[in-house]
C-alpha cells in the first residue's frame, strides 16, 4: 500500500497509539481525509450507546480507492504478481485490473445484481478472487468469500443464511496436485436453491464442465 495511505498498527508503531489513544475521533478523521470521498461526511462520530455510526452521510466507494485513485497517478504500476501451484504466473498491473474489474462489474450488473444484493465467492487463490471482490464493492453489492476447500454442505449452509443472488466460481482450481471441481461442488451446494439466479464460472483449470 502507497505510504499515503498506510497506518501502521504494529507494536512499534508508538506514534500512531499515541495518536489514536489521545483523540481517536481526531484521528480517524485525519485517516479518512487521505481517502477519496464522493460526498464528505458532516459528521464523523455519532455515538449513541451501544451504537456507533462514523463518518455521517460520508459516500466513499472502496474499488474506487483501491484503484482508480492508483490509476491516475500511474495505470502501469504492477497491482498483482501471482503463482499458481502449476507454476503459472501473471501480472496485472492497476490500469489492467481496472478494466478487469469494470467488466466483471459489468456483468454483474446484466445479470441483475444490484446495491445491497449479495454474492458468494467461492474460488481459489487466484487474481479473479481480488477482481470479483472490487467488483462486488464498485457496484455495491455485498460478497462474502467462501474458502475453496470446503465442502458443498459447508457451502451451502453460507449461501443460504446471505440468500445469495449470484455465486462466483471457476471451473476448478489446484490443490496440493490435484484438480478441484469448483462448479460441481457448488452445483450440488446449491441444488434446490431457487434464490440463486446465476452461477458465473471463470475457466482457470481448463476442465470441461457438467
Amino acid at each position: 500500500m502507497d505510504a499515503e495511505y498506510s497506518i501502521g498498527l504494529g507494536n512499534n508503531d508508538t506514534l500512531t497509539r499515541t495518536r489514536a489513544n489521545h483523540d481517536y475521533v481526531k484521528f480517524w478523521e485525519e485517516e479518512a481525509n487521505k481517502l477519496h470521498w464522493f460526498e464528505k461526511w458532516n459528521k464523523t462520530l455519532e455515538w449513541n450507546p451501544p451504537f456507533a455510526k462514523w463518518f455521517v452521510n460520508g459516500k466513499l466507494n472502496a474499488s474506487y480507492n483501491a484503484l482508480d485513485v492508483v490509476v491516475q497517478k500511474n495505470p502501469q504500476k504492477n497491482a498483482i504478481l501471482w503463482e499458481g501451484e502449476n507454476g503459472e504466473t501473471r501480472i496485472l498491473t492497476y490500469g489492467e485490473l481496472l478494466n478487469y474489474v469494470c467488466k466483471v462489474a459489468n456483468s454483474l450488473k446484466s445479470l441483475g445484481v444490484k446495491k445491497g444484493d449479495r454474492v458468494t465467492i467461492y474460488l481459489p487463490m487466484i487474481p479473479e478472487l481480488v477482481v470479483s471482490l472490487l467488483a462486488c464493492a464498485r457496484i455495491g453489492a455485498i460478497h462474502t468469500v467462501i474458502f475453496s476447500g470446503f465442502s458443498s454442505q459447508s457451502i451451502r449452509d453460507r449461501v443460504y443464511d446471505s440468500k445469495s443472488k449470484v455465486i462466483i466460481t471457476a471451473d476448478g482450481g489446484f490443490r496440493r496436485g490435484t484438480v478441484v471441481k469448483l462448479k460441481q461442488v457448488v452445483d450440488e451446494a446449491i441444488s434446490g436453491f431457487d434464490f440463486v439466479e446465476n452461477v458465473l464460472v471463470y475457466k482457470h483449470a481448463k476442465i470441461q464442465l457438467q
